[in-house]
């Protein structure tokens, strides 16, 4: 009796904890916690989409430049960035007045020349032309590039060709304008290579003449770490075009001055 009574109240305490257990954890608690579960996995996707979307993008454009075959630059590409830059702001006299004879500019690179052998066919006589050289607060052959890296880059492949000549860098990294104008002042030099920033100011302060510059070299071709040419990039552009007005093309149409495009 005592026995049945016993496993009566143990089966009474086992249903009572069973209910215990069970009624703690409703269905709808479960329920809420869903869409909030939900809730947090949307954003994130649609984050995560975007993101996916954006660097498709990106690569794609680096694809079209990485697979497309470099060609190398031509008189004709000078001319017609010079025709679109002005377009919006002269009129059609003066867009034809912008146009170089074709003897202003030198043989292009076909893309097989390192920088001196290049230097060295389109101009056979530098010797010469240097010794014969005596004017200061000016150079002879300027080369122009997109960044004072790019510019050092230039002057070390140049060994070669430039011999005994004198060279000048002409970029604004760790080197102020004055210190620029002093060197030009105080001996004669042959080479200038830098970025047209830095060469328009000085030519702006008087610095640098640029009556006696008989070549003035682009360093077109060349693309850097986004495979972007120096006439790729908006600034450099517009400061290319800035000191071409500087007397640059008024030499090119006496022909006095020659265009080349490395």
């Amino acid at each position: 009796m005592h026995g049945e009574a016993s496993d009566g109240e143990g089966g009474g305490r086992d249903t009572e904890v069973m209910q215990q257990e069970t009624v703690p954890i409703p269905a709808s608690s479960k329920k809420t916690k869903q869409p909030k579960e939900c809730f947090l996995i949307q954003p994130k996707e649609r984050k995560d989409n975007t993101t996916k979307t954006r660097k498709r993008r990106k690569k794609k454009i680096t694809d079209v430049l990485a697979k497309s075959e470099p060609k190398p630059g031509v008189p004709e590409d000078l001319q017609k960035l010079m025709k679109d830059y002005y377009s919006s702001s002269r009129s059609v006299i003066e867009l034809e007045e912008l146009n170089l004879p074709d003897s202003c500019f030198l043989k292009a690179n076909d893309l097989t020349h390192s920088l001196s052998s290049y230097l060295k066919e389109i101009c056979p006589k530098w010797v010469k032309l240097r010794r014969n050289h005596t004017e200061k607060k000016s150079v002879l052959m300027l080369i122009i590039c997109s960044s004072a890296i790019r510019a050092l880059e230039l002057i070390r492949s140049m060994t070669a060709f430039r011999g005994d000549s004198k060279v000048i860098k002409l970029f604004a990294k760790h080197i102020k304008v004055q210190e620029q104008v002093k060197l030009l002042e105080k001996r004669v030099v042959h080479l200038g290579v830098g970025t047209p920033g830095r060469i328009k100011e000085l030519v702006k302060q008087g610095g640098l003449n640029l009556n006696p510059l008989k070549f003035l070299v682009f360093d077109w071709n060349w693309r850097d770490q986004k495979l972007r040419r120096m006439m790729d990039i908006p600034e450099i552009r517009k400061e290319v075009f800035e000191l071409l007005e500087m007397g640059v093309l008024s030499l090119c149409k006496s022909e006095s001055l020659k265009l080349g495009l490395f």
